[in-house]
Protein backbone atom coordinates (compact mmCIF):
# COMPACT_ATOMS: atom_id res chain seq x y z
CA UNK A 1 0.00 0.00 0.00
CA UNK A 2 1.57 3.33 -0.69
CA UNK A 3 1.96 6.01 1.91
CA UNK A 4 0.27 8.73 2.27
CA UNK A 5 1.73 12.09 3.05
CA UNK A 6 0.57 15.54 3.54
CA UNK A 7 2.43 18.84 2.11
CA UNK A 8 3.42 21.04 4.89
CA UNK A 9 1.55 24.58 4.48
CA UNK A 10 4.73 26.51 3.64
CA UNK A 11 4.59 30.67 4.66
CA UNK A 12 7.32 32.73 3.72
CA UNK A 13 9.70 34.59 5.63
CA UNK A 14 8.07 37.80 5.61
CA UNK A 15 4.96 36.03 7.06
CA UNK A 16 6.93 34.12 10.17
CA UNK A 17 5.33 36.30 12.83
CA UNK A 18 2.25 37.25 11.90
CA UNK A 19 1.64 33.23 11.07
CA UNK A 20 2.45 32.60 14.97
CA UNK A 21 0.26 35.12 15.84
CA UNK A 22 -2.65 34.15 13.81
CA UNK A 23 -2.12 30.63 13.36
CA UNK A 24 -0.05 29.50 16.61
CA UNK A 25 2.24 27.59 14.03
CA UNK A 26 4.45 29.03 10.94
CA UNK A 27 6.41 26.09 8.24
CA UNK A 28 8.90 27.43 6.74
CA UNK A 29 10.81 25.33 3.36
CA UNK A 30 14.50 25.20 3.62
CA UNK A 31 15.13 28.02 1.12
CA UNK A 32 13.05 30.33 3.19
CA UNK A 33 14.46 28.84 6.23
CA UNK A 34 18.39 29.95 4.43
CA UNK A 35 16.96 33.55 3.80
CA UNK A 36 15.05 33.63 7.02
CA UNK A 37 18.32 33.01 9.10
CA UNK A 38 20.34 35.20 6.41
CA UNK A 39 22.87 32.54 5.76
CA UNK A 40 23.42 30.21 2.66
CA UNK A 41 21.77 26.65 2.96
CA UNK A 42 25.40 25.03 2.27
CA UNK A 43 25.80 26.78 5.70
CA UNK A 44 22.84 24.87 7.31
CA UNK A 45 23.69 21.65 5.56
CA UNK A 46 27.47 21.68 6.80
CA UNK A 47 25.99 20.95 10.05
CA UNK A 48 25.29 17.56 9.44
CA UNK A 49 27.37 16.23 9.63
CA UNK A 50 27.34 16.20 13.58
CA UNK A 51 24.35 13.93 13.95
CA UNK A 52 26.33 11.08 12.68
CA UNK A 53 28.00 10.33 15.77
CA UNK A 54 25.49 11.33 18.72
CA UNK A 55 25.49 9.39 21.80
CA UNK A 56 22.19 7.24 22.94
CA UNK A 57 19.91 8.79 25.14
CA UNK A 58 20.24 6.55 28.42
CA UNK A 59 17.34 8.14 29.75
CA UNK A 60 14.45 6.46 27.19
CA UNK A 61 11.76 4.98 29.91
CA UNK A 62 9.95 2.74 27.70
CA UNK A 63 13.18 0.65 27.38
CA UNK A 64 13.49 1.77 23.66
CA UNK A 65 17.17 2.26 21.87
CA UNK A 66 16.47 3.90 18.58
CA UNK A 67 16.79 7.72 20.34
CA UNK A 68 20.23 9.48 20.20
CA UNK A 69 21.10 13.11 21.39
CA UNK A 70 23.51 16.24 22.37
CA UNK A 71 21.78 19.30 24.48
CA UNK A 72 23.02 22.84 25.19
CA UNK A 73 21.50 25.83 26.62
CA UNK A 74 22.24 29.52 25.38
CA UNK A 75 20.75 33.31 26.58
CA UNK A 76 20.16 35.22 23.51
CA UNK A 77 19.57 38.83 23.66
CA UNK A 78 20.08 41.83 20.97
CA UNK A 79 21.34 39.26 18.56
CA UNK A 80 24.12 38.68 21.05
CA UNK A 81 24.38 34.49 21.79
CA UNK A 82 26.47 33.33 25.34
CA UNK A 83 26.12 29.65 26.01
CA UNK A 84 25.41 28.58 29.38
CA UNK A 85 26.98 26.40 31.44
CA UNK A 86 26.21 22.98 30.99
CA UNK A 87 22.93 21.86 32.95
CA UNK A 88 20.39 18.51 33.33
CA UNK A 89 17.52 18.98 30.81
CA UNK A 90 14.38 19.09 32.94
CA UNK A 91 10.38 19.18 32.48
CA UNK A 92 7.52 19.28 35.50
CA UNK A 93 5.34 16.07 34.75
CA UNK A 94 2.39 18.67 33.52
CA UNK A 95 4.31 19.13 30.45
CA UNK A 96 6.07 15.25 29.94
CA UNK A 97 4.26 12.64 31.55
CA UNK A 98 6.55 9.88 30.88
CA UNK A 99 10.22 11.97 31.37
CA UNK A 100 8.87 14.97 33.76
CA UNK A 101 10.35 15.27 36.85
CA UNK A 102 13.87 14.03 35.82
CA UNK A 103 16.69 15.78 35.89
CA UNK A 104 18.07 14.51 32.25
CA UNK A 105 21.83 14.85 31.65
CA UNK A 106 22.31 14.79 28.13
CA UNK A 107 26.01 14.73 26.16
CA UNK A 108 26.57 18.81 25.82
CA UNK A 109 27.07 19.69 21.62
CA UNK A 110 30.08 19.66 20.57
CA UNK A 111 32.09 22.98 20.46
CA UNK A 112 33.21 22.65 17.15
CA UNK A 113 29.21 22.77 15.86
CA UNK A 114 28.11 25.95 18.30
CA UNK A 115 31.06 27.95 17.63
CA UNK A 116 30.37 27.93 13.84
CA UNK A 117 28.58 31.85 12.75
CA UNK A 118 25.41 29.91 11.53
CA UNK A 119 24.62 28.53 14.68
CA UNK A 120 24.86 32.19 15.88
CA UNK A 121 22.52 33.33 13.06
CA UNK A 122 19.92 30.56 13.60
CA UNK A 123 19.92 31.32 17.59
CA UNK A 124 19.54 35.10 16.72
CA UNK A 125 16.78 34.59 14.26
CA UNK A 126 14.75 32.53 16.73
CA UNK A 127 14.69 34.87 19.58
CA UNK A 128 14.22 37.78 17.18
CA UNK A 129 11.06 36.27 16.09
CA UNK A 130 10.43 35.65 19.40
CA UNK A 131 10.76 39.29 20.48
CA UNK A 132 8.33 40.11 18.06
CA UNK A 133 5.15 37.79 18.96
CA UNK A 134 5.88 36.90 22.51
CA UNK A 135 8.05 39.99 24.42
CA UNK A 136 5.60 42.96 23.44
CA UNK A 137 7.02 46.09 25.06
CA UNK A 138 9.69 43.84 26.66
CA UNK A 139 11.79 43.09 23.53
CA UNK A 140 13.93 42.24 22.80
CA UNK A 141 14.17 40.38 25.58
CA UNK A 142 16.42 37.80 27.09
CA UNK A 143 15.64 34.15 25.94
CA UNK A 144 16.77 30.96 27.51
CA UNK A 145 17.58 28.66 25.21
CA UNK A 146 17.59 24.79 24.91
CA UNK A 147 19.10 23.03 22.02
CA UNK A 148 18.79 18.93 21.53
CA UNK A 149 19.94 17.48 18.31
CA UNK A 150 17.90 14.28 17.87
CA UNK A 151 18.40 10.99 15.36
CA UNK A 152 15.57 8.35 15.77
CA UNK A 153 16.50 5.35 14.22
CA UNK A 154 14.84 1.88 13.26
CA UNK A 155 17.33 -0.48 14.14
CA UNK A 156 14.65 -2.43 16.36
CA UNK A 157 12.13 -1.60 13.36
CA UNK A 158 10.29 1.42 14.94
CA UNK A 159 11.55 4.33 16.08
CA UNK A 160 9.51 7.04 18.49
CA UNK A 161 10.60 10.44 17.66
CA UNK A 162 7.71 11.85 20.59
CA UNK A 163 7.77 8.70 23.08
CA UNK A 164 5.92 10.86 25.34
CA UNK A 165 2.89 11.57 22.72
CA UNK A 166 1.07 15.05 21.84
CA UNK A 167 2.40 17.36 24.09
CA UNK A 168 3.36 20.83 25.14
CA UNK A 169 7.00 22.03 26.50
CA UNK A 170 6.44 24.68 28.73
CA UNK A 171 8.36 27.33 26.58
CA UNK A 172 7.28 30.01 24.69
CA UNK A 173 8.64 29.04 21.23
CA UNK A 174 9.20 25.66 20.07
CA UNK A 175 11.51 24.90 16.89
CA UNK A 176 11.46 22.01 15.07
CA UNK A 177 14.08 21.77 12.55
CA UNK A 178 14.16 18.19 10.34
CA UNK A 179 17.62 17.97 9.59
CA UNK A 180 17.62 14.90 7.52
CA UNK A 181 15.58 11.45 7.14
CA UNK A 182 16.70 8.45 5.49
CA UNK A 183 15.35 4.82 4.12
CA UNK A 184 11.96 5.48 6.55
CA UNK A 185 8.35 6.03 6.16
CA UNK A 186 6.43 8.14 8.58
CA UNK A 187 7.35 10.66 11.11
CA UNK A 188 4.53 12.15 10.41
CA UNK A 189 3.93 16.03 12.31
CA UNK A 190 0.85 16.89 13.72
CA UNK A 191 -0.18 19.76 15.39
CA UNK A 192 -3.70 21.02 17.34
CA UNK A 193 -5.02 23.76 19.20
CA UNK A 194 -4.70 23.22 22.56
CA UNK A 195 -7.65 24.94 23.84
CA UNK A 196 -9.79 24.08 20.33
CA UNK A 197 -10.60 21.66 17.02
CA UNK A 198 -8.68 22.83 14.66
CA UNK A 199 -5.54 20.39 13.87
CA UNK A 200 -3.02 20.19 10.55
CA UNK A 201 -1.03 17.16 9.48
CA UNK A 202 2.08 17.17 7.39
CA UNK A 203 5.23 15.51 6.63
CA UNK A 204 8.42 16.90 6.64
CA UNK A 205 10.99 15.68 3.86
CA UNK A 206 13.65 18.36 3.38
CA UNK A 207 16.74 18.87 4.90
CA UNK A 208 16.14 22.15 6.89
CA UNK A 209 12.88 22.57 6.76
CA UNK A 210 11.40 24.32 10.09
CA UNK A 211 8.18 24.15 11.96
CA UNK A 212 7.77 26.80 14.65
CA UNK A 213 5.08 26.47 17.27
CA UNK A 214 3.47 28.91 19.75
CA UNK A 215 3.95 26.42 22.65
CA UNK A 216 1.31 27.81 25.04
CA UNK A 217 -1.38 27.43 22.02
CA UNK A 218 -0.19 24.37 20.49
CA UNK A 219 -0.16 20.63 21.29
CA UNK A 220 2.50 18.78 18.40
CA UNK A 221 3.84 15.15 17.81
CA UNK A 222 5.79 13.30 15.67
CA UNK A 223 4.22 9.64 15.15
CA UNK A 224 6.63 7.04 14.75
CA UNK A 225 9.28 5.94 11.75
CA UNK A 226 9.57 2.57 10.36
CA UNK A 227 12.36 1.19 8.07
CA UNK A 228 12.88 1.21 4.58
CA UNK A 229 16.18 0.62 4.12
CA UNK A 230 18.85 -0.50 6.41
CA UNK A 231 19.95 2.05 9.00
CA UNK A 232 16.92 4.22 8.14
CA UNK A 233 16.66 7.38 10.55
CA UNK A 234 15.04 11.03 10.78
CA UNK A 235 17.42 13.90 12.19
CA UNK A 236 16.22 16.42 14.04
CA UNK A 237 17.60 19.91 15.96
CA UNK A 238 14.91 21.32 18.23
CA UNK A 239 15.41 24.55 19.70
CA UNK A 240 13.19 26.26 22.59
CA UNK A 241 12.96 29.95 23.61
CA UNK A 242 11.41 30.55 27.22
CA UNK A 243 10.96 33.64 28.96
CA UNK A 244 12.45 34.12 33.01
CA UNK A 245 14.66 31.42 33.07
CA UNK A 246 15.37 27.83 32.09
CA UNK A 247 12.74 25.35 32.56
CA UNK A 248 13.52 23.75 36.23
CA UNK A 249 15.90 26.15 36.75
CA UNK A 250 15.49 25.98 40.84
CA UNK A 251 15.41 22.52 40.83
CA UNK A 252 18.10 21.34 38.45
CA UNK A 253 22.03 21.86 38.93
CA UNK A 254 24.76 22.71 36.67
CA UNK A 255 28.13 21.94 35.41
CA UNK A 256 30.86 23.94 33.87
CA UNK A 257 30.41 24.28 29.89
CA UNK A 258 32.83 22.56 27.71
CA UNK A 259 33.02 25.49 24.93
Amino acid sequence: MAQVTFSPPFTTPSEVASQLRQGGYAVLSPAAVAEWVGCDASALMDLNGDWAALPPDDFLKDGGRYRRRRHACFVVQSGQVQQAPHRAHWQPVEYNALHGGMERWFAPMEPAIVAKPVWRQLLAALAGVSDAVFAGPDAPAPWFVEAHQFRIDTTDGIGRPTPEGAHRDGVDLVAVFLVGREGVKGGETRVFEATGPSGQRFTLTEPWSLLLLDDARMIHESTPIQPLAENGHRDTLVVTCRRGNFQGADVVGQVPSAA
